[in-house]
């Protein structure tokens, strides 16, 4: 599967923008602020019908105008057919997204049908901030690997909300209605299906993060991944039980799966302390090429991998076992961004073989520079 164009319509500072992809790498080159991460976030809306920021759809709509179209063309080479994706954001309405001329009832029926992984400049996020960047990792993958999994999540986290609300207006009153025991109920069911699928998927991801660490790394140090979980040691309806006096002092639901973490480990201590600026580097690429890998196995397909401003980051020796591990070991289509014209090119020369194209990104306004045959 690969994106074979991409369009833009009032898109970020895309005022109008088509660009004819290469199935292997695509290098956006331009200076900053140029536009070269809009273009990510683009084909990410294709893939999962929303950016990998946290900003609402709405940021998408260029500047002065009501309205965003983003288009695209996926190619699966094993059938020969090719899907047509639109996804249409207009101000105060709600967003649409289209395949090949159907408009999706659920917007949760698009996502995991063309998988995708970002490396972007805040994914050291993951080890040095809160739990809620981590719990957003496992939930990215699952979504896009198990539609059970998203329709399970959506469903706990609405009956989440509707269950504090309730908290926030009783004002540490004792629930007369007996509401909370309805909500209790109702979240018991979701809730052990996530924490069973999350369990399950930190086996097979610790591996394949080990295996990328050595890659990427060099190094031998021992990482290591564990899931902590309320309801790994207690049920869901002892949890609220055991919890329900708290919740309501608090107003607000103080346990169950959204309070669920990842916790990584270098030499069994924890790597926020212990790991140098190099070995963090290193670690939370892993995570994003150990998830690559896991999505690939379970849904049978090569995602496709959004680089975004890595060169920023990192010394030119681990950008350098990067772009050799991913040219050389069977990853799909890549698209990488830069701010500089030549070290794309420099880098990517011993990658003989591979197709791709680099385009320049300038003010808005892209060209196609160059490419392989």
């Amino acid at each position: 599967m690969h994106l074979q164009d991409l369009k833009l319509t009032q898109f970020k500072n895309y005022a109008s923008q088509r660009l004819e992809l290469a199935a292997g790498l695509n290098c956006f080159v331009g200076p900053n602020g140029a536009g070269k991460t809009n273009l990510l976030e683009g084909i990410h809306f294709l893939c999962m019908g929303k950016s990998f920021s946290t900003n609402p759809d709405a940021y998408g709509i260029r500047h002065g105008d009501d309205g965003t179209r983003i288009e695209g063309h996926f190619h699966h080479p094993e059938s020969g057919e090719t899907d047509k994706i639109v996804v249409k954001v207009q101000k105060r309405k709600r967003k649409v997204i289209e395949r090949n001329g159907a408009a999706y009832e659920r917007m949760a029926e698009h996502v995991g049908r063309y998988p995708v992984v970002v490396i972007a400049p805040d994914d050291s996020n993951l080890v040095l901030e809160g739990s809620e960047t981590r719990r957003r990792l496992l939930d990215n993958s699952l979504s896009q690997s198990d539609p059970t999994y998203l329709s399970e999540l959506i469903k706990y986290n609405k009956l989440l909300a509707n269950r504090n609300s309730l908290l926030k207006e009783l004002e540490g009153r004792p629930d007369v209605t007996g509401l909370i025991a309805i909500y209790n109920e109702q979240m018991a069911e979701p809730a052990a299906y996530i924490h069973a699928c999350r369990a399950a998927f930190v086996r097979p991801f610790t591996q394949l993060l080990t295996e990328a660490y050595a890659v990427i790394s060099g190094q031998q140090e021992e990482v290591n991944v564990t899931y902590k979980s309320q309801l790994t040691d207690i049920s869901w309806a002892d949890l609220t039980a055991d919890r329900a006096e708290k919740d309501r002092l608090l107003q607000r639901t103080t346990g169950g799966i959204h309070k669920d973490d990842l916790v990584f480990t270098q030499e069994g201590h924890p790597l926020r302390r212990v790991a140098s600026q190099g070995q963090l580097k290193s670690f939370v690429l892993s995570l994003k090429l150990a998830q690559y890998r896991l999505l690939e196995k379970v849904t049978q397909r090569l995602p496709i991998l959004l680089l975004d401003d890595i060169f920023d980051k990192l010394d030119r020796d681990r950008v350098s076992q990067l772009l050799n591990y991913v040219l050389s070991a069977s990853f799909g289509q890549v698209f990488l961004s830069d701010t500089d014209p030549d070290r794309v090119t420099a880098l990517i020369d011993a990658a003989e073989g591979n197709r791709w194209k680099r385009f320049l990104v300038k003010a808005g306004r892209v060209t196609e520079a160059n490419a392989t045959p």
